[in-house]
């Protein structure tokens, strides 16, 4: 037989209105009489309903988290990674909505203020225009911004974001230093509205390059599933090969390398080679990149979240985190 709060209260020897309060404002209980009831729901293997929870509280216990492309990207699913630990350990559950397309996006705005049933959304890596934060608004919850678009002049309440500026020029400068002037940059042709921070990140990387009296030759490829192929042909297919290449991110920078190493292509000794994200075997392929921590964003877009249900003041609102050129094998110094 399922183990009622009442059980619970009996073992512990306090009142039912005590065990509530244990699971549900642990704050007004003492720790000696809170361990008692976490004891004896352990025993009795009770777990109180996230519904009596969210009644007490009036809240509903969820994170909207707006994300656009796909999930198993690395940047996104290490922002999913930190926030689900963070979220996890206070209770909330998390609400996904990708924005894969102009219909989802708009069908989400459309619907969101008759849900009303979140207690913040947290908007990841796009813009939102000026009527789709009146949307947000309109639900009156929080809303926190990871790598997204002007997130103040938008009228967020809290946002983090990567210095795309900063590291974008690290990478830029760092391969103009090393002599080169032939310079290749590799993008996918996401929608900029979906995916904001890879559009920065590339103005501001063809800015100092054009400063330097660089001009990038710049290819563009889809997100399809021979994408990296599209763009090798497209490479080979030029007057010449670039003695440099600088992508978007790490997710074309590597599976680029090999690819240029089956046409016979030495890295960097041919050509060298920039990405962008210090993702998962960036390091063991010894890939220069730029360094960024989404899952320590997360945790700080996380801690502001929480912080703002709970109606506290944040000392930073808006936190920048720098960008950090990671220098190993894949570039080198220009031979003449």
């Amino acid at each position: 037989m399922k183990s009622s709060i009442q059980d619970v209260a009996q073992l512990a020897h306090v009142s039912i209105s005590t065990v509530s309060r244990s699971f549900t404002r642990p704050d007004l209980v003492s720790k000696a009489t809170r361990d008692k009831v976490m004891k004896a729901a352990d025993e009795l293997n009770f777990s109180i309903s996230r519904s009596a929870a969210a009644l007490k509280t009036g809240r509903t216990l969820r994170i909207a988290v707006l994300i656009s492309g796909r999930l198993n990207l690395w940047f996104s699913s290490s922002i999913m990674e930190g926030l689900n630990e963070s979220f996890h350990d206070e209770g909330y559950d998390i609400s996904i909505y990708q924005m894969s397309s102009a219909e989802e996006r708009r069908a989400f705005f459309d619907m969101l203020p008759v849900r009303r049933n979140v207690d913040a959304v947290i908007v990841i890596s796009f813009d939102i225009d000026s009527n789709e934060i009146r949307q947000l608004r309109s639900v009156d919850v929080p809303i926190i911004g990871i790598n997204s678009s002007l997130p103040e002049e938008r009228g967020f309440n809290a946002a983090v974001r990567i210095d795309d500026k900063q590291g974008s020029e690290l990478a830029a400068r760092h391969l103009i230093t090393l002599g080169h002037r032939d310079i290749a940059y590799i993008r996918t042709d996401r929608e900029v509205t979906l995916h904001f921070s890879v559009q920065g990140r590339f103005d501001s990387f063809m800015t100092c390059c054009k400063s330097n009296g660089v001009e990038p030759r710049v290819f563009v490829t889809d997100e399809g599933k021979n994408n990296i192929s599209k763009v090798v042909t497209q490479l080979l297919s030029s007057d010449h090969m670039p003695t440099a290449i600088a992508c978007q991110e790490d997710g074309i920078a590597i599976p680029l390398l090999f690819q240029l190493e089956r046409n016979g292509f030495t890295i960097p000794n041919d050509i060298s080679i920039i990405g962008y994200d210090d993702s998962t075997y960036a390091r063991d392929l010894g890939l220069t990149t730029i360094r960024q921590t989404p899952v320590e964003m997360a945790h700080e877009a996380a801690r502001m979240t929480l912080a703002l249900i709970d109606k506290q003041p944040l000392d930073e609102p808006f936190k920048t985190f720098p960008a950090q050129l990671i220098v190993r094998s894949t570039t080198a110094r220009l031979r003449h």
